[in-house]
């Protein structure tokens, strides 16, 4: 059976590498929620490796990896063209894939290296930090972290945050790849490696079982590891002491790019979910929360300017007897927005985070006039100007007490890890994701964010509030379980006491170092192997100890 599909491999090596770089693409996708399949990405990865790695042009490397960028971005990323069409959602998946393209590029090139597999899996950290920084600031949706909330990784995030827990991921995916690889090699008597890119240099070499034995062991180790990990995350009671929260979901009156053009219902519908659960506090049917927090645009109607809207929220905020995170779009003096979550109490507006990262293409359009040229939804696109505080809000909890500090992530700020690492400086002892999904419709979207919220709580140790206008919203306990959600489209309110907690986890402690060193190691693999790569070349294929001609 095995020499039987190396024939047909030998027989068609291009047609064989583009459809296993599509199954590894569809494999990475399918291991993102709403699924639980988190146990697919390591497979996709290893595919991915497989097909990628080789003796070929570097440029083969690449479109291989972009075949499965666009495999796994396209199916990934739909919601970004519900509403506004398919030409943003394709070429936001093509720009992504550029990324995955120059991971098999990189994997191509450092294939040879003893110690490949780390190699390898420095190189998809590399390349997952350039797609999350660069351009307009990045997109960090598709991380491989993202994917792993329900799985054996996620424990991984309190070391070194989303970045670890990637790493993780790619190492156990090149692993197996070279599990498969080595076992591969063994099996041919000849001694010369078979697969879909064998070296051409004609020379046998004997095989280590040593290295098969220690790639099953690194496969298996780093999961388990994870699982281990586990033990030690903060039990969901842990904590300083206890408060009472709440998450409003009032709903929206209808789903799409104009869901604010009856921006009145959308605050009347948080005001009116808000007062019911007063009426269920004042009949002992719910607790007394201590802080209620609204969603990301509840109040699209600026109260600062709006008395209509700031008396509304004052009346709710005296009815629930508790103050109010409200998500409000303010209007400056120059006529831009503030995309801004407002601390409210009986007495009016307090503390405020002013979103810091802000959507490219959709809260505001970088080069506006030329992407204008392009798509007739360019001037629809807002124009909010990004906030600079640290993301910490202040509230005196309704039961008393010393003040809260919440850390806030709006949204699409949820995705960075520098959002909650601001507010974890500033002393947050409570993380909330305000968001609003209303332009995305019933798509994944609002269950890849909630991913991302369970994975930021593991990595700071906090639980999360998540509020959302049409859901999901929830309430995720420290080590990132799921407490209390709601479902899609229908008004709700969630009520959980959830403790305050001021110890701090490795990752949060150290911050961005983790992914620097990963990207500083991957870079000096990736320039020894050029070096390598040159230095071979220039010797010629003549020369015994030039391996295989790089342009082969």
């Amino acid at each position: 059976m095995i020499a039987r599909t190396a024939g047909v491999v030998a027989a068609h090596p291009v047609l064989t590498r583009m459809l296993c770089s599509v199954l590894a693409g569809l494999l990475l996708f399918a291991s993102f929620p709403p699924r639980t399949l988190w146990f697919l990405a390591p497979v996709g990865i290893a595919i991915l490796t497989l097909t990628v790695r080789g003796n070929g042009r570097l440029r083969g490397g690449f479109g291989y990896g972009m075949l499965a960028g666009l495999a796994f971005f396209l199916p990934l990323l739909p919601w970004t063209g519900i509403y506004v069409g398919p030409l943003p959602w394709i070429g936001l998946s093509t720009a992504l894939s550029v990324y995955v393209g120059l991971f098999g590029l990189l994997v191509r090139l450092v294939g040879r290296l003893p110690g490949w597999p780390l190699w390898a899996a420095l190189m998809w950290s590399f390349t997952e930090w350039g797609r999350s920084s660069f351009p307009f600031g990045g997109f960090p949706w598709g991380r491989l972290a993202f994917g792993q909330a329900d799985g054996w990784y996620l424990p991984y995030a309190m070391i070194g945050g989303a970045p670890v827990v990637s790493f993780a991921v790619a190492l156990t995916g090149t692993g197996l790849a070279a599990c498969a690889v080595w076992l591969l090699e063994a099996r041919n008597t000849s001694g010369d490696p078979v697969g879909p890119n064998p070296p051409r240099s004609g020379r046998s070499r004997p095989i280590s079982w040593n290295r098969i034995v220690a790639a099953a062991m690194l496969v298996a180790i780093v999961p388990i590891t994870g699982v281990i990990l586990r033990t030690a995350l903060p039990g969901p009671e842990d904590g300083n002491r206890p408060i009472t929260v709440a998450a409003i979901q009032g709903s929206v009156p209808r789903l799409g790019l104009d869901f604010n053009a009856q921006r009145r219902a959308v605050l009347d519908n948080h005001v009116k979910r808000t007062e019911e659960l007063a009426g269920a506090v004042a009949a002992g049917q719910a607790p007394q929360p201590d802080v209620v927090v609204w969603p990301e645009n509840s109040s699209d109607i600026d109260p600062l300017r709006n008395a209509d809207a700031a008396a509304l929220i004052r009346q709710a905020a005296r009815d629930i007897k508790a103050p109010i995170l409200v998500g409000a779009v303010l209007v400056n003096d120059d006529r831009t927005t503030t995309n801004s979550v407002m601390v409210w109490t009986e007495a009016g507006p307090a503390e405020r985070h002013d979103k810091k990262i802000i959507q490219p293409f959709g809260e505001y359009l970088p080069m506006r006039s030329f992407f204008r040229l392009f798509s007739e939804y360019a001037d629809r696109a807002g124009y909010f100007v990004p906030g600079h505080g640290d993301g910490v809000v202040h509230v005196d909890p309704a039961g008393g007490g010393d003040p809260v500090a919440i850390g806030v992530a709006t949204c699409y700020e949820v995705a960075f890890d520098r959002a909650f690492q601001d507010a974890m400086r500033a002393g947050a002892q409570l993380l909330t994701v305000p968001s609003n999904n209303a332009t995305f419709g019933d798509s994944e979207m609002t269950y890849q964010q909630l991913a991302m919220s369970r994975v930021r709580a593991v990595e700071h140790g906090r639980a999360v509030v998540v509020s959302v206008t049409t859901g999901v919203s929830a309430i995720i306990t420290a080590d990132g379980v799921i407490q209390q959600r709601t479902e899609q489209f229908v008004p709700a309110a969630l009520v959980a006491s959830v403790p305050l907690r001021t110890d701090t986890t490795l990752a949060t402690r150290i911050g961005p170092a983790p992914e620097r060193i990963l990207c500083i190691l991957a870079a000096v693999a990736a320039l020894a192997a050029a070096w390598r790569r040159r230095a071979h070349t220039h010797a010629g294929p003549s020369d015994p100890d030039a391996g295989t001609h790089p342009a082969r």
